[in-house]
């Protein structure tokens, strides 16, 4: 991998590519630390410390949502809207359409996308305003939170142009890498924390060294079930059109066990966190408080078994829910058959679909224990150790995906060039 960065440094396209992207992305972190005007940053702080979803909106954001600054609402928006069209598109046949119209139809669905970010970004931006954070507002009038709605939509505009603009002009998916920029951003602290705990004594250095083995272990996990494929081999008819015979050519179905990302554990996670959001809320002294405290918490007995339990079942139950939505049997095989593909020793039409259906339910399978396990472990091992770092399933997955995913953009540049890389 580094010798793969060194010959990427040394070809002047993809040096200015580079400096591009770090360019970038230093802009992001420049607009974390620039708070948002008329905004009490202490109130702020204390209700995102004790809600544990705001909490994980504060670490994407890379601090900027707990310090209010004008990135508060990060990339988050966007993410949304994403899924929303990708469900939408789904749902609504005029969608699908227009996306199976190639270039000129995935232009026209971005920019709807663009126009649900702001139309998110606004009200999520008001709800702060005038809901959730009202007591930070120095001064309550209509104008200063309307300086504030605006401030907070404006930023979350600017980071879908800045991410738009990496894409483009740099080097990899440019919203994967302000998301990978803004939780890496807090781990030098992290890590100074936890080093100056054990000076003192408050650590014990065999839990840091077992902590940091169990990670190793686990990014290696990340690394093999994100790219762990199922490859489904098709071959396809040959035909003859006149003197001249098309068609005969192998091809594969890449079937990755882990076909929903991320996405079935930050809704997991949202569902499970929502309560404890409320309970802030209306108060801790009350019942509700005190029975969520004791039997859904991650940091309390016996609570933190039903909240791992719970936990794992929602992922994979959103796991098979969102690769049935994102991956339709039915459809795959319908196309392979127009087009006179087969796949060998299966006919072709239903059996395709069933014998499709049947492979992925199993590797879908494997891809959601891996899920589950990967997101409970963390909450076990931080609770163990007492260790200041925010390390949580989704954050691993997300991190090496997109080093990943960065890497092979590099390596496929590299490629073009007639260079060597170290991806096979």
């Amino acid at each position: 991998m580094i010798q793969t960065l060194k010959n990427a440094w040394k070809i002047p396209d993809l040096r200015r590519r580079i400096l591009y992207t770090f360019m970038m992305l230093a802009i992001f972190r420049l607009g974390s630390v620039i708070p948002v005007p008329g905004i009490n940053i202490e109130y702020v702080k204390n209700i995102v410390d004790n809600a544990g979803l705001l909490s994980f909106f504060n670490l994407v954001s890379g601090g900027a949502f707990g310090n209010m600054t004008i990135f508060a609402l990060s990339i988050t928006p966007y993410i949304t809207a994403s899924i929303i069209m990708q469900l939408l598109t789904i749902a609504i046949p005029s969608l699908e359409e227009m996306a199976k119209e190639g270039e000129e139809g995935s232009k026209k669905i971005a920019q709807y996308q663009r126009y649900a970010t702001i139309v998110l970004a606004l009200i999520q931006a008001t709800g702060i305003s005038i809901g959730l954070f009202k007591g930070a507002l120095i001064n309550q009038d209509t104008f200063s939170i309307i300086v504030v709605i605006l401030t907070l939509t404006a930023g979350t505009a600017f980071l879908m142009w800045l991410g738009e603009e990496i894409t483009e002009k740099g080097i990899g998916n440019g919203i994967s890498l302000l998301i990978f920029a803004g939780i890496v951003s807090g781990l030098p602290n992290s890590i100074y924390s936890t080093f100056a705990l054990a000076k003192q004594g408050e650590l014990n250095p065999l839990a840091i060294v077992v902590f940091i083995a169990i990670a190793l272990l686990m990014v290696v996990g990340v690394i093999a079930i994100q790219e762990g494929t199922r490859k489904i081999p098709v071959q396809y008819a040959k035909r003859v059109v006149g003197r001249k015979m098309y068609g005969g050519q192998s091809s594969h179905i890449p079937l990755k066990v882990n076909q929903s990302g991320v996405i079935p554990v930050i809704f997991a996670m949202s569902l499970l966190q929502f309560p404890h959001t409320i309970a802030y809320f209306i108060g801790q002294d009350n019942g509700f408080s005190r029975f969520l405290a004791t039997w859904l918490s991650p940091n309390a007995m016996p609570g933190v078994f039903i909240y791992n339990l719970l936990s794992a079942v929602l992922i994979i139950f959103f796991t098979y829910f969102y690769t049935a939505v994102t991956f339709n049997p039915v459809e795959v095989s319908t196309n392979m058959k127009k087009n006179g593909g087969f796949i060998p020793g299966i006919r072709p039409g239903k059996p395709t679909a069933d014998y499709l259906n049947k492979v992925l339910t199993r590797i879908t399978l494997a891809g959601a224990v891996f899920l589950a396990v990967i997101t409970i472990v963390p909450t076990i091992i931080l609770g163990a150790t007492k260790i200041p770092i925010a390390f949580g399933g989704t954050t691993i997955i997300i991190v090496v995906g997109v080093a990943l995913e960065t890497m092979k953009q590099i390596e496929a540049q590299l490629l073009m060039r007639h260079y060597q890389g170290f991806l096979k």
